[in-house]
């Protein structure tokens, strides 16, 4: 049987870490695949969405607007919040509307973070700079708040910083829907029956994490960045679980609104109509 490669790209957090457990490990027999994992930040992978240089990929959905004709979503593997998200963070609490004009440190432009900051507040100067160095701009005073993304969202009280917005609340409030923030997507050049193969596959890592969750929770400990096992048990159970699972009608029709109302504000180029890969 010839061995087809099929490339990987996630980042190296504790959800991703937790979700591809089973194949990073080979927990899983993958018939005629191998599968290798390409661990990069998730502003290089929204880029290398955008080349089309990998064969899967963990990508932001506002990432997925630039790349929807090159890759399809995946029905698994989102991360989904559900009245939480990325939190908007500075050094003393003010009143959020008082961020109008403000330098915000962003953790890169293609984030949904930055999308769903972009629909909350109409002007700021965005400060781009790596997800794990918008605290380090506040400290220099680069930037007067940061946008936060991943286990910061759980930590940024050790660096002495109060949460001004959380933006998934907001989003929540403002239309009872959860906010899709991540997706796994597949390159369409790969052909439907290769593409719904390596879907079950990735379906069947989720799965065996949720059911393997301590031995799980342990390998993705290691990518926490400074989470203990309570922090790390805490930030994989918001962001894999049952909507890691199946994107279900509720998140789908968070996603369609958000890229709508992204559209419609102007924020993204033009209107999107998520594409799935069939379950």
């Amino acid at each position: 049987m010839n061995t087809r490669l099929i490339r990987i790209g996630h980042s190296p957090d504790p959800d991703d870490a937790f979700m591809f457990y089973a194949l990073a490990k080979e927990r899983l027999q993958t018939g005629r695949f191998r599968f290798q994992h390409i661990l990069e930040a998730i502003d290089t992978l929204n880029g290398w969405a955008i080349e089309g240089k990998l064969e899967v990929t963990a990508l932001s959905v506002h990432a997925y607007t630039y790349v929807a004709d090159r890759y399809i979503l995946l029905p698994h593997g989102a991360s989904i919040g559900r009245n939480y998200g990325p939190i908007v963070v500075a050094k003393r609490r003010f009143d959020p509307a008082d961020l109008r004009g403000k330098r915000i440190a962003i953790p890169g432009k293609f984030t949904t973070a930055f999308l769903v900051l972009r629909l909350y507040l109409d002007e700021f100067q965005a400060v781009e700079v790596p997800f794990d160095q918008v605290f380090d701009a506040i400290d220099s005073d680069k930037a007067d708040a940061a946008l936060v993304i991943h286990e910061g969202q759980l930590t940024f009280e050790t660096h002495g910083l109060t949460k001004l917005v959380d933006l998934g609340g907001w989003w929540h409030d403002r239309t009872g829907l959860p906010l899709p923030l991540g997706a796994n997507a597949i390159r369409k050049d790969l052909g439907e029956p290769c593409c719904l193969e390596v879907s079950g596959y990735l379906r069947a890592s989720i799965d065996y994490g949720l059911a393997h969750r301590q031995e799980a929770l342990q390998y993705a400990m290691q990518f926490g960045r400074g989470l203990d096992a309570r922090l790390a048990d805490r930030f994989v159970g918001m962001y894999v679980n049952e909507d890691t699972r199946a994107w279900n009608e509720e998140c789908r029709r968070g996603l369609e609104h958000l890229l709508n109302l992204a559209w419609e504000q102007g924020v993204i180029a033009r209107r999107i109509h998520p594409e799935f890969l069939p379950d």
